[in-house]
């Protein structure tokens, strides 16, 4: 078993610091890393082959130290050569790290020290965030000079946090405890800070130089007014979120600016969250601080359920920030970040807003990967990564847990016949996995996934039993089965806890309630998805036009569309542009892309354009899609609206099984399988036929173009979605279903014919050994132990000859009907045999029924022989 993840060990104990940091906290700027691209000849050791390289680049990082140079290993990734560079230098310098585990009353005299460093004239020069504050509150205007937040101190200061945590462990995630841990130490250097009546802030007991002032004075000289937009959070749900511009003087500071726009005094009356969305952020919310006299005789528990706010407690800030926020707030991109001088901003538009809200929702971070939110659906399966398209569930999994400030989830792989081992330090590390030595069972790989909060508390569980011959797939289809679930959750807000638990228990997955309720509180009175779903009502409009090429999509194919989104107001047809793209392409059949958009394209030919309208989905999508937040909101609030999507279908690539066959057959076996089925059909002068599992009707429009008997033909398939998207066949279904499915349609329908078709597993072989022409390998295949896999990712199973006799054997003598065996591509005598294997099944005594079960299913289209021109 290997687990990968956050650890559950003592909070309190510090893990052990990177190679990097060891060679930064001695050498600082003067390491110099160079990173270059290597051929994978070079790593063989012959440099002298330029051989091109296919597959993922590898890099080589050499190490520059005022002491030594070093070179690292080969790595996939270059971060990978950094901090193997930095290893080695480790190793050959000697150096150690020195584990910092201090005594309480040292952690004491630490943060003392820190507090000293802070203040000294050093700092100022320094290139790190937190010297932008300091330098910046030199040049506040009156008594606020030299002023320096608390609070700003508690959150860009990593080293007074690690500091706090060991005074009490609970300052790690309490901003709050920081603070005051800090007044404490503050309050006993009087001889070098001082805290200023009334104000959350300190400031230097002694003046800084003249040449100092002079210097950052200098620096104000330069700059100019920075106009800033961002967002205004109010406190009460009942009004709106707003776009709001401040502007930040060459002399101020911005905190100030933020302060006054909350209606407070001054800076030190804002505290700051954490980061937002991507670590590398700089979006936080601000929001009001509590009262100064509430830290006069807080002592440390008390820090911890504060209840000195002033105001409302602030949900949909607290939701976006992972703590409570109390009073109106403001969500801005601002700061100073490492290594520059200059204050650091870009735009907070209600666009923004909207993208991180709907970040906040599993389907929402896949549709943002994909820049398509009014397109593209979180998946139904991990079918295989060449069909994946936008981020993979696992980094799914792991956004949506740091978007909720949850620990990074915990994943575990066991495999009963390989030795499989992760190399995942970080989230998106490369897999790796080894043979045992000799070829063993495939499919043998089981992934586990647990999720935590922050606090260590076991949220949930998931534990698939089924096995997947990839670890890889193992992990993304175990990461996407927690992703289903919760977006039922966050979607389907009427779903009763009992049912909740129910679904779960369907997908091996087991939730702490408890636990999982209190962590996810705030969530449904976030977002405005409703108890219906509106992708399951029809389109009020389907035009579909242009030249039928032939070419059509099928289950499993990926189809490349352009399309447009308009928000379309019924009445005066007054459109405005919402999104759209020139090339996007999903697999068909997978549920990558809305119900709607993908039947529409289920019934079109490759260069053929579609237009359909449909209801409103939730606003927060529209927003989060539109540039034009303005036009958009005046457009709904003005009349009943509706989106327009217009759609052309540029190119359609067959799914595997089909590209395989084409490479091998001439014909290919689909057109060999039709024309089996028609000649039967003129042998036995069949008026009726009925094609079970027909989908979108591929094999029904190709019968039609050969002249037949028939009078009467019907297509039945499980759902009305799968009749416009999904062609199936046997092997599509599960084993046990399979077999169930002749006595069904014996027993009930009792035609006097049933042909059934299917691969021969045993032909596979044959077929695998075959790449079609431009198909690339796939590097994860390289290696695997199975002789070889099904033809299409859709298949929960295929038979062997043997296999699919005995089914047929025993169902013909179960209802009385003569069976005998055929097939196309391939011989009958010569090993493997046919590569599609036919049962024809012939009823043995007419007993008068007939079709007349058919009356039970509805009517989704009508053929007629006039309709048709028959093929030549």
């Amino acid at each position: 078993m290997t687990e990968t993840g956050s650890s559950m060990g003592n909070p309190t104990k510090k893990s052990s610091m990177t190679p990097k940091a060891i060679i930064h906290q001695r050498f600082g700027d003067k390491a110099c890393y160079k990173v270059e691209e290597v051929q994978d000849s070079d790593q063989n050791g012959c440099p002298g082959l330029a051989i091109p390289q296919k597959g993922p680049c590898l890099f080589r990082c050499t190490l520059q130290l005022p002491e030594t140079i070093v070179v690292s290993d080969t790595c996939r990734r270059k971060k990978d050569a950094e901090q193997s560079a930095a290893e080695k230098a480790i190793e050959k310098l000697g150096i150690r790290q020195k584990e910092y585990n201090p005594s309480t009353e040292e952690a004491w005299n630490d943060l003392a020290g820190r507090i000293g460093f802070l203040f000294a004239n050093e700092f100022l020069s320094t290139l790190q965030p937190l010297s932008g504050h300091f330098r910046a509150a030199l040049r506040r205007e009156g008594h606020f000079n030299g002023c320096i937040p608390v609070s700003v101190i508690a959150v860009y200061d990593a080293k007074i946090i690690n500091i706090c945590k060991y005074i009490n462990p609970a300052a790690e995630a309490n901003s709050l405890l920081v603070m005051s841990l800090f007044l404490r130490a503050a309050a006993k250097l009087t001889d070098l800070v001082l805290i200023p009546d009334g104000q959350l802030s300190l400031q230097r007991r002694n003046p800084y130089p003249p040449e100092i002032k002079s210097s950052i004075n200098h620096e104000s000289d330069l700059l100019g007014s920075i106009p800033m937009e961002v967002i205004y959070i109010p406190a009460s749900q009942e009004k709106s979120v707003k776009s709001v511009t401040l502007n930040i003087t060459a002399t101020g500071y911005y905190l100030d600016a933020i302060a006054r726009e909350l209606g407070l005094t001054e800076a030190s009356d804002v505290l700051i969250s954490r980061t937002i969305g991507k670590a590398s952020s700089e979006m936080r919310i601000y929001f009001s601080a509590p009262k100064q006299q509430m830290f006069d005789h807080l002592s440390e528990p008390q820090a911890k359920q504060v209840s000195h706010f002033e105001g409302p407690l602030n949900a949909r800030a607290s939701y976006f920030s992972g703590q409570e926020v109390y009073g109106d707030a403001i969500l801005a991109s601002v700061g100073y970040t490492w290594k520059s001088t200059d204050l650091f901003h870009e735009v907070v538009s209600l666009r923004t807003y909207y993208r991180l809200l709907v970040n906040k929702i599993p389907s929402g971070v896949y549709k943002i990967s994909r820049e398509a939110i009014l397109a593209a659906k979180l998946p139904l399966a991990f079918t295989t990564k060449s069909n994946w398209r936008g981020s993979f569930p696992r980094d799914i999994l792991c956004t949506f847990c740091r978007s909720h400030h949850l620990s990074e989830p915990v994943f575990s792989t066991q495999s009963n016949s390989l030795d499989s081992s992760l190399d995942l330090p970080g989230s998106r590390k490369k897999l790796k996995v080894t043979q045992s030595g000799k070829e063993e069972k495939a499919g043998a790989f089981n992934c586990e996934i647990k999720i935590y909060s922050k606090s260590k508390e076991l949220i949930l569980q998931c534990s698939p039993q089924e096995s997947h011959r990839k670890q890889i797939d193992a992990i993304q289809s175990a990461a996407l089965r927690i992703l289903s679930w919760l977006n039922i959750f966050f979607e389907k807000k009427d779903t009763s806890s009992e049912n909740l638990s129910l679904l779960a228990e369907k997908r091996d997955i087991h939730f702490t309630p408890p636990y999982f309720f209190k962590e996810f509180a705030l969530c449904h009175s976030m977002h405005k998805f409703g108890s219906t779903n509106t992708e399951e009502h029809e389109p009020s409009l389907i035009d579909l036009g242009g030249q039928n090429s032939g070419v059509t999509p099928s289950n499993g194919s990926l189809a490349c569309i352009s399309y447009t989104v308009s928000l379309f107001r019924e009445g005066d047809c007054m459109k405005e542009h919402i999104e759209s793209c020139e090339e996007f392409e999903f697999e068909m059949g997978n549920e990558a892309v809305l119900p709607h958009l993908e039947a529409a394209v289920a019934q079109m030919a490759v260069g053929q354009f579609a237009y359909f309208r449909i209801e409103l989905p939730p606003t927060e999508l529209i927003f989060a899609a539109a540039g034009d937040s303005e036009a958009v909101l005046s457009l709904l609030s003005s009349g009943s609206c509706k989106l327009e999507y217009s759609i052309t279908l540029l190119q359609v690539t067959e799914p595997l099984e089909e590209r395989m066959e084409q490479a091998q057959f001439s014909p290919p076996l689909s057109k060999q399988r039709v024309e089996f089925a028609v000649q039967r059909i003129k042998e036995s002068s069949a008026s009726s036929l009925v094609d079970f599992g027909c989908g979108s009707g591929s094999l029904l429009d190709s019968l039609l173009l050969y002249p037949t008997s028939l009078e009467k033909i019907v297509g039945v398939d499980i759902s009305l979605k799968a009749l416009a998207r999904a062609a199936k066949v046997i092997e599509h279904m599960e084993e046990e279903d399979a077999r169930l499915f002749g006595d069904v349609v014996l027993s009930s329908f009792c035609p006097k014919i049933l042909i059934v078709s299917t691969p021969n597993y045993e032909y596979n072989v044959i077929l695998q050994r075959s790449t079609p022409q431009g198909q690339e390998e796939d590097p994860d295949e390289k290696n695997q132990t199975q002789s070889c896999k099904f033809r299409n990712h859709d298949h929960k199973f295929e038979w062997t000859r043997a296999q699919f006799e005995r089914w047929a054997s025993d169902l013909a003598a179960r209802h009385n009907y003569g069976v005998e065996f055929s097939g196309v591509g391939g011989e009958a005598d010569v090993e493997p045999g046919f590569a599609s294997q036919i049962a024809i099944f012939r009823r043995r005594e007419d007993n008068g029924t007939d079709m007349e079960t058919a009356n039970q299913y509805g009517t989704i289209w009508e053929w007629s022989r006039e309709d048709f021109p028959s093929k030549e």
